[in-house]
């Protein structure tokens, strides 16, 4: 059984539909891409999962419970963390503040966040509003790490960064991946993505129109469903 499976999952805002028939599946330990262009309903897929769009159609389904229906903050307990996109720290805490104040669990301690991002370590006492954005987003993923997820969702996870701090960012993921850390996660720079990928699904007008390894994601397929 998957860790999360959603099957022909659709959801709106208001009247409009957003989401016409979303499948997509994580295992255990594994890292899954969810590409598309814009607007074709990434982030309205991740809000589903975490119960802050209400599917109206379809199931989703985690660690082998149903969880469409739930409200946000019970899903985010069953154990999957956020980045969200933007990053969203909070800006009148120090960093250590904003670690702790997510702190759930023993795994993933203090220590252990700032052993990944060492940047984080060298700025403990400094307010998060103060932090570089590529900073921001490092303080976003420790965050989410510290309620000791059983997946990790990363919502556009180096949008807007500067490329060395996007190495950074990415060779976490590598790190957390070797790990065993399932992870969900959307970013537009594919020759970072893909080779961080064990699959792929992408999305076209709110439709799952892919999902296989990212060798099979063939130039054509790009151009077709990703290219500008």
């Amino acid at each position: 059984m998957s860790l999360l499976s959603l099957k022909g999952v659709e959801s709106f805002y208001g009247a409009s539909q957003a989401l016409f028939g979303v499948d997509l599946s994580v295992e255990d330990g594994e890292v899954v891409a969810l590409m598309g262009r814009n607007g074709m309903g990434k982030t309205t897929t991740i809000s589903s999962i975490l119960g802050m769009v209400k599917p109206r159609g379809g199931s989703i389904n985690f660690a082998g419970k149903e969880i469409v229906g739930q409200q946000p903050h019970r899903i985010a307990q069953q154990g999957i963390g956020l980045v969200p996109e933007g990053r969203r720290c909070f800006p009148n805490l120090t960093v250590e503040e904003n670690l702790l104040v997510a702190a759930r669990g023993s795994d993933w301690t203090l220590a252990r966040v700032t052993e990944l991002f060492p940047r984080l370590g060298e700025r403990l006492g400094q307010y998060a509003n103060t932090l570089s954005g590529g900073e921001q987003q490092m303080l976003a993923i420790g965050r989410a790490l510290m309620t000791n997820p059983r997946l990790l969702i990363l919502d556009e996870a180096t949008e807007g960064l500067a490329p060395v701090i996007r190495q950074d960012i990415w060779a976490a993921l590598r790190k957390l991946k070797a790990a065993g850390q399932s992870i969900l996660v959307v970013d537009k720079t594919l020759s970072e993505l893909l080779p961080v990928a064990d699959r792929c699904f992408v999305l076209e007008k709110g439709v799952t129109v892919f999902e296989g390894k990212p060798d099979a994601l063939t130039a054509e397929l790009q151009d077709r469903y990703l290219g500008v």
